[in-house]
């Protein structure tokens, strides 16, 4: 199914069950992008990944059934890949990131959407995971289905954690895929020095109508997510930057359209993620323009200045710098 006209970012679903509140109208500003942000979080906990994301202190399976293939590759090779299934990658910049490459929506939402909604939707409750009927219900409401309720996924090892923890804690049956993402996750308990993840996804080309304008740009936007989950001095500075150089007024015009796109405006780490994924990092002018946000294009160019001189050094910071020539 092509991504429709009248579709946004996120679709906020009205209410299901005590777990929704009821949303607000849908904008109808363009086509849809459905490039899903985590909240932010830092790690807080020590020793290996797998330890740390499901809150056990036994050590994972000394054997898997079969080891999860994951190569690294570099941004390029990555958008040029055509998955068959499902392909992982570690990021050639930065390890710590993890790029599922998703031949098919619907196993991708099979595996992921519900880590979404707990994690982010707007109108959701994000302390408890929804059941599988809950979840379907906040997805049709939206006017979706499961393979078109995301077309790209982003997590920091704190939102995986707080899942996983939260279907244990109510005893919910994990879908097969949902078994498969933390079994990857228990494998490579020792990724990105123990405690430090970037979980991101992307859809293939010809799936759900996305072209390869439309892959480059969600995997371009998502890789700023997952640097923002493993690179705590970048983090901190996009903190920063949407606390402290962004005025009220400033701040005020973002947050209405990330609210236009359906995110929770009460996670100000997720306001603040999302803006810097947007303004520097969403190359594509279907997806983000100054005019989108309320403001003009020197307005924005400015604050794509700030942003840059304002960089941790590091991979992110070069790629800024080779764009604005």
């Amino acid at each position: 199914m092509a991504p429709r006209d009248d579709d946004t970012v996120r679709i906020r679903p009205p209410s299901v069950a005590d777990l929704v509140v009821q949303p607000p109208p849908k904008s109808s500003s363009r086509r849809r992008f459905l490039i899903c942000a985590a909240c932010a979080g830092a790690a807080a906990a020590s020793g290996g990944l797998g330890w740390w994301l499901f809150g056990s202190k036994k050590a994972p399976p000394a054997k898997l059934a079969s080891k999860i293939v994951i190569r690294t590759a570099g941004e390029q090779a990555i958008c040029d890949n055509h998955p068959a299934d499902l392909d992982v990658f570690r990021f050639d910049k930065n390890p710590q990131i993890m790029v599922l490459d998703f031949a098919s929506l619907a196993r991708q939402g099979s595996m992921l959407n519900r880590v979404a909604a707990m994690s982010e939707k707007i109108g959701i409750r994000h302390d408890q995971a929804l059941d599988d009927i809950s979840l379907d219900a906040a997805i049709r409401a939206g006017g979706d289905t499961p393979e078109t309720f995301y077309y790209g996924h982003d997590y920091g090892a704190v939102e995986l954690r707080s899942f996983f923890a939260s279907t244990d804690r109510q005893k919910l049956k994990l879908t097969p895929d949902e078994v498969w993402l933390r079994r990857l996750l228990e494998q490579e308990g020792g990724i990105a020095k123990g405690d430090s993840l970037g979980l991101i996804s992307i859809p293939a080309v010809d799936e759900g109508g996305v072209t390869l304008d439309m892959r480059s740009t969600i995997l371009h936007h998502e890789l700023s997510h997952g640097e923002y989950f493993t690179n705590p001095a970048y983090e901190a500075w996009t903190t920063q930057f949407w606390a402290k150089t962004l005025d009220a007024p400033t701040r005020d015009a973002f947050r209405k359209f990330l609210v236009s796109e359906n995110y929770d405006s009460g996670i100000e780490s997720l306001m603040a993620n999302e803006t810097q994924a947007y303004l520097m990092f969403t190359p594509s002018p279907d997806f983000f323009r100054a005019d989108l946000v309320g403001l003009d294009d020197l307005t924005i160019k400015n604050l794509r200045r700030q942003f840059r001189e304002g960089m941790p050094p590091g991979w992110l910071r070069d790629v800024a710098m080779r764009e604005a020539r």
